[in-house]
Protein backbone atom coordinates (compact mmCIF):
# COMPACT_ATOMS: atom_id res chain seq x y z
CA UNK A 1 0.00 0.00 0.00
CA UNK A 2 1.34 3.70 -1.07
CA UNK A 3 1.55 6.71 0.44
CA UNK A 4 -1.71 8.44 -0.33
CA UNK A 5 -3.72 4.50 -0.43
CA UNK A 6 -2.74 4.97 3.43
CA UNK A 7 -4.14 8.23 4.53
CA UNK A 8 -7.36 7.16 3.17
CA UNK A 9 -7.20 4.05 4.75
CA UNK A 10 -6.44 5.89 8.44
CA UNK A 11 -8.66 8.26 7.60
CA UNK A 12 -11.85 8.59 5.37
CA UNK A 13 -13.06 12.23 6.01
CA UNK A 14 -11.49 15.76 6.48
CA UNK A 15 -8.29 14.55 4.66
CA UNK A 16 -6.53 18.14 4.42
CA UNK A 17 -4.38 18.72 1.06
CA UNK A 18 -2.60 21.97 1.41
CA UNK A 19 -0.48 23.47 -1.33
CA UNK A 20 2.06 25.46 -1.43
CA UNK A 21 4.18 26.54 -3.58
CA UNK A 22 7.81 25.27 -4.39
CA UNK A 23 10.57 28.17 -3.94
CA UNK A 24 8.18 30.27 -2.06
CA UNK A 25 8.24 32.78 0.02
CA UNK A 26 12.14 32.19 -0.72
CA UNK A 27 13.87 30.21 -3.04
CA UNK A 28 15.13 28.05 -0.52
CA UNK A 29 11.62 27.74 1.74
CA UNK A 30 10.32 24.80 0.42
CA UNK A 31 11.43 22.15 2.55
CA UNK A 32 10.93 24.49 5.52
CA UNK A 33 7.50 24.99 4.16
CA UNK A 34 7.03 21.30 4.42
CA UNK A 35 8.22 20.28 7.18
CA UNK A 36 5.88 23.21 8.78
CA UNK A 37 2.61 21.85 7.22
CA UNK A 38 3.30 18.22 8.35
CA UNK A 39 3.95 19.16 11.83
CA UNK A 40 0.74 21.43 11.66
CA UNK A 41 -1.45 18.53 10.75
CA UNK A 42 -1.49 18.50 7.13
CA UNK A 43 -2.91 14.81 5.84
CA UNK A 44 -1.25 15.47 2.34
CA UNK A 45 0.76 18.46 0.47
CA UNK A 46 0.44 19.55 -3.01
CA UNK A 47 3.38 21.06 -4.41
CA UNK A 48 3.36 23.29 -7.07
CA UNK A 49 6.18 23.76 -9.42
CA UNK A 50 5.79 27.36 -10.58
CA UNK A 51 5.09 28.02 -14.19
CA UNK A 52 4.91 31.40 -16.48
CA UNK A 53 1.62 30.59 -17.77
CA UNK A 54 -0.60 28.90 -14.68
CA UNK A 55 -3.78 28.12 -16.18
CA UNK A 56 -5.99 26.96 -13.61
CA UNK A 57 -4.21 29.08 -11.27
CA UNK A 58 -5.70 32.43 -9.68
CA UNK A 59 -4.07 35.40 -8.82
CA UNK A 60 -2.43 34.67 -5.31
CA UNK A 61 -0.94 31.39 -6.67
CA UNK A 62 0.08 33.00 -9.66
CA UNK A 63 1.93 35.94 -8.02
CA UNK A 64 3.89 33.49 -5.54
CA UNK A 65 4.54 31.00 -8.89
CA UNK A 66 6.14 34.63 -10.35
CA UNK A 67 8.39 35.26 -6.88
CA UNK A 68 8.96 31.51 -6.77
CA UNK A 69 10.78 31.76 -10.35
CA UNK A 70 12.38 35.01 -9.96
CA UNK A 71 14.11 33.96 -6.85
CA UNK A 72 15.67 30.91 -9.43
CA UNK A 73 13.42 28.46 -8.50
CA UNK A 74 13.70 25.27 -11.59
CA UNK A 75 12.66 21.50 -11.72
CA UNK A 76 16.36 21.19 -11.68
CA UNK A 77 16.55 22.77 -8.53
CA UNK A 78 13.64 21.84 -7.06
CA UNK A 79 14.71 17.81 -7.28
CA UNK A 80 18.06 19.06 -5.87
CA UNK A 81 16.22 20.47 -2.33
CA UNK A 82 13.97 17.33 -2.51
CA UNK A 83 16.99 15.02 -2.60
CA UNK A 84 17.04 14.15 1.29
CA UNK A 85 13.19 15.49 2.10
CA UNK A 86 11.79 11.85 3.01
CA UNK A 87 14.06 11.71 5.93
CA UNK A 88 11.70 14.43 7.71
CA UNK A 89 8.48 14.28 5.49
CA UNK A 90 6.56 11.02 6.11
CA UNK A 91 3.49 12.73 4.53
CA UNK A 92 2.33 11.99 0.65
CA UNK A 93 3.70 14.73 -1.21
CA UNK A 94 2.23 15.29 -4.92
CA UNK A 95 3.73 17.55 -7.27
CA UNK A 96 1.29 19.67 -9.33
CA UNK A 97 2.33 21.53 -12.31
CA UNK A 98 1.87 22.07 -16.10
CA UNK A 99 3.20 19.99 -19.21
CA UNK A 100 5.77 22.87 -20.64
CA UNK A 101 8.41 22.11 -18.16
CA UNK A 102 7.83 18.91 -17.39
CA UNK A 103 8.36 18.36 -20.81
CA UNK A 104 11.74 20.63 -21.03
CA UNK A 105 12.56 18.67 -18.45
CA UNK A 106 12.06 16.01 -20.52
CA UNK A 107 8.43 13.56 -19.12
CA UNK A 108 10.84 10.07 -18.43
CA UNK A 109 13.66 11.51 -16.54
CA UNK A 110 11.10 13.90 -14.67
CA UNK A 111 8.94 11.04 -13.74
CA UNK A 112 12.10 9.22 -13.06
CA UNK A 113 13.35 12.02 -10.59
CA UNK A 114 10.03 12.28 -8.98
CA UNK A 115 9.80 9.01 -7.61
CA UNK A 116 13.91 8.51 -6.47
CA UNK A 117 13.65 11.26 -4.22
CA UNK A 118 10.32 9.61 -2.70
CA UNK A 119 7.54 11.92 -4.35
CA UNK A 120 4.01 9.87 -4.45
CA UNK A 121 1.87 11.38 -7.54
CA UNK A 122 1.14 14.28 -10.12
CA UNK A 123 -1.25 16.69 -10.81
CA UNK A 124 -1.02 18.00 -14.33
CA UNK A 125 -3.77 19.50 -15.28
CA UNK A 126 -3.19 20.18 -18.83
CA UNK A 127 -2.16 17.00 -19.71
CA UNK A 128 -4.89 15.63 -21.66
CA UNK A 129 -7.14 12.21 -21.40
CA UNK A 130 -6.28 11.06 -24.64
CA UNK A 131 -2.60 11.50 -24.50
CA UNK A 132 -2.82 10.67 -20.79
CA UNK A 133 -3.90 7.25 -22.23
CA UNK A 134 -1.45 6.57 -25.13
CA UNK A 135 1.82 7.99 -24.15
CA UNK A 136 2.18 9.02 -20.97
CA UNK A 137 0.32 7.26 -18.42
CA UNK A 138 2.30 4.03 -18.98
CA UNK A 139 5.44 6.12 -18.24
CA UNK A 140 3.68 7.62 -15.01
CA UNK A 141 2.72 4.16 -13.80
CA UNK A 142 6.24 2.71 -14.75
CA UNK A 143 7.79 4.82 -12.01
CA UNK A 144 5.17 3.79 -9.52
CA UNK A 145 3.75 7.56 -9.73
CA UNK A 146 -0.08 8.42 -8.55
CA UNK A 147 -1.61 10.43 -11.18
CA UNK A 148 -4.74 12.20 -10.15
CA UNK A 149 -7.55 14.21 -12.53
CA UNK A 150 -9.50 16.85 -12.26
CA UNK A 151 -13.39 16.73 -12.50
CA UNK A 152 -15.57 19.96 -12.29
CA UNK A 153 -19.39 21.01 -12.08
CA UNK A 154 -19.59 20.81 -16.25
CA UNK A 155 -17.69 17.49 -16.34
CA UNK A 156 -20.32 14.81 -17.83
CA UNK A 157 -21.20 11.66 -15.82
CA UNK A 158 -19.25 9.10 -18.52
CA UNK A 159 -16.64 11.04 -18.28
CA UNK A 160 -16.16 11.15 -14.36
CA UNK A 161 -16.09 7.70 -14.48
CA UNK A 162 -13.84 7.66 -17.24
CA UNK A 163 -11.45 9.62 -15.38
CA UNK A 164 -12.10 7.92 -12.18
CA UNK A 165 -11.07 4.64 -13.61
CA UNK A 166 -7.86 6.38 -15.04
CA UNK A 167 -6.66 8.13 -11.85
CA UNK A 168 -5.21 6.89 -8.91
CA UNK A 169 -4.62 8.34 -5.43
CA UNK A 170 -7.48 10.08 -5.37
CA UNK A 171 -10.08 12.41 -7.84
CA UNK A 172 -9.50 16.44 -7.85
CA UNK A 173 -13.37 17.92 -7.73
CA UNK A 174 -13.05 21.62 -8.86
CA UNK A 175 -15.74 23.44 -6.83
CA UNK A 176 -16.33 25.50 -9.86
CA UNK A 177 -15.05 26.40 -13.69
CA UNK A 178 -13.30 29.33 -12.71
CA UNK A 179 -9.09 29.46 -11.31
CA UNK A 180 -8.22 28.87 -7.82
CA UNK A 181 -8.96 31.56 -5.17
CA UNK A 182 -12.48 32.58 -5.44
CA UNK A 183 -15.28 32.67 -3.43
CA UNK A 184 -17.68 29.88 -4.01
CA UNK A 185 -21.13 29.55 -3.47
CA UNK A 186 -21.41 26.42 -1.46
CA UNK A 187 -25.11 25.54 -1.71
CA UNK A 188 -24.20 24.79 -5.56
CA UNK A 189 -20.93 22.99 -4.90
CA UNK A 190 -22.97 20.83 -1.82
CA UNK A 191 -25.61 19.38 -5.27
CA UNK A 192 -22.39 18.99 -7.51
CA UNK A 193 -20.70 16.92 -4.59
CA UNK A 194 -23.70 14.96 -3.82
CA UNK A 195 -23.98 14.16 -7.52
CA UNK A 196 -20.27 12.76 -7.54
CA UNK A 197 -20.98 10.80 -4.59
CA UNK A 198 -24.05 9.42 -6.02
CA UNK A 199 -21.82 8.09 -8.58
CA UNK A 200 -19.92 5.48 -6.44
CA UNK A 201 -16.67 6.27 -7.52
CA UNK A 202 -13.82 3.94 -7.10
CA UNK A 203 -11.51 6.77 -5.60
CA UNK A 204 -11.75 8.88 -2.87
CA UNK A 205 -13.02 12.67 -3.81
CA UNK A 206 -10.89 16.14 -2.77
CA UNK A 207 -12.71 18.87 -3.30
CA UNK A 208 -10.07 21.89 -4.73
CA UNK A 209 -10.89 25.84 -5.72
CA UNK A 210 -12.22 28.02 -2.97
CA UNK A 211 -11.55 26.32 0.30
CA UNK A 212 -9.84 28.78 2.29
CA UNK A 213 -11.02 28.18 6.36
CA UNK A 214 -12.91 26.31 8.55
CA UNK A 215 -16.07 26.97 7.39
CA UNK A 216 -15.42 26.31 3.92
CA UNK A 217 -13.10 23.02 4.64
CA UNK A 218 -15.77 21.93 7.00
CA UNK A 219 -19.08 22.21 4.02
CA UNK A 220 -16.74 20.38 1.47
CA UNK A 221 -15.59 17.53 3.47
CA UNK A 222 -19.34 16.70 4.36
CA UNK A 223 -20.26 15.19 1.15
CA UNK A 224 -16.58 13.89 -0.09
CA UNK A 225 -13.12 13.08 1.73
CA UNK A 226 -11.60 16.28 2.25
CA UNK A 227 -10.49 19.23 0.81
CA UNK A 228 -7.11 20.68 -0.64
CA UNK A 229 -6.36 24.65 0.20
CA UNK A 230 -4.18 26.68 -1.71
CA UNK A 231 -4.39 30.08 -2.52
CA UNK A 232 -5.41 31.04 1.65
CA UNK A 233 -2.20 29.33 2.66
CA UNK A 234 0.22 30.68 0.25
CA UNK A 235 -0.81 34.13 0.88
CA UNK A 236 -0.94 33.53 4.66
CA UNK A 237 3.27 32.98 3.46
CA UNK A 238 3.47 36.46 2.17
CA UNK A 239 5.13 38.39 4.83
CA UNK A 240 5.87 35.64 6.91
CA UNK A 241 8.95 36.37 8.98
CA UNK A 242 8.16 32.77 10.75
CA UNK A 243 7.06 30.23 8.54
CA UNK A 244 6.32 27.45 11.03
CA UNK A 245 4.45 30.02 13.35
CA UNK A 246 2.33 31.33 10.41
CA UNK A 247 1.86 27.80 8.92
CA UNK A 248 0.76 26.13 12.34
CA UNK A 249 -1.38 29.28 13.20
CA UNK A 250 -2.93 28.75 9.29
CA UNK A 251 -3.77 24.95 9.67
CA UNK A 252 -4.95 25.13 13.58
CA UNK A 253 -7.96 27.34 12.78
CA UNK A 254 -8.57 25.20 9.14
CA UNK A 255 -8.95 22.38 12.15
CA UNK A 256 -10.31 24.09 15.17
Amino acid sequence: MNRIEQVFKNKNSKVLNVYCTAGYPKLDSTLEVMQALQESGADLIELGMPYSDPLADGPVIQHSGSIALSNGMTIATLFKQLKDFRKTVTVPVILMGYMNPVMQYGFEKFCSDAAAVGIDGLILPDLPQYEFETEYGAIIKKYGLDFIFLVTPETSEKRVKELDALSTGFLYAVSSSSTTGNDKDFGAVETYLQRLKNLQLNNPVLVGFGIKDKQTFESASKHSNGAIIGSAFVKALENSSDIKADTKKFIANVLA
